[in-house]
């Protein structure tokens, strides 16, 4: 069950990026989630705070969009997804990879956070 939560999880953020629809993310994330990424220092709990973490997300972002390289699940409740995002931020061309660590409960994700160079990011996104 672990690998459809992942895909789930990607086809939700494929519409984040696309269609800058943030339910979609919603659907895929429990009630009680915790979502974070390295470059924010905080952890955004339940839906709404889901909500912010996303929307302030893809606000950074004129156009974006992930590939995966590689999804791994297992049958205990884990994902790691392998990906680099390409977009546009203030009309500057941005890329930049990482990996994401879901924790699933419940055929949702319970816990999201992505680990990447937030310096490197920071720089093109910024700078």
């Amino acid at each position: 069950m672990s690998i459809e939560v992942a895909e789930n999880f990607k086809e939700a953020l494929w519409k984040v990026e696309g269609d800058r629809d943030i339910e979609a993310m919603i659907q895929v994330l429990s009630e009680n989630c915790e979502v974070g990424n390295v470059a924010v220092p905080q952890t955004f709990r339940g839906h709404d705070g889901a909500r912010e973490f996303w929307t302030a997300y893809r606000k950074t972002f004129d156009d974006m969009e992930s590939t995966f390289r590689n999804v791994f699940a297992d049958d205990e409740g884990h994902a790691a997804l392998e990906w680099q995002t390409e977009g546009t931020s203030d009309g500057d061309i941005v890329s930049y990879a990482g990996v994401s660590i879901l924790e699933i409960e419940g055929g949702k994700v319970r816990r999201f956070m992505a680990y990447f160079d937030s310096s490197a990011l920071s720089r093109q996104v910024v700078g």
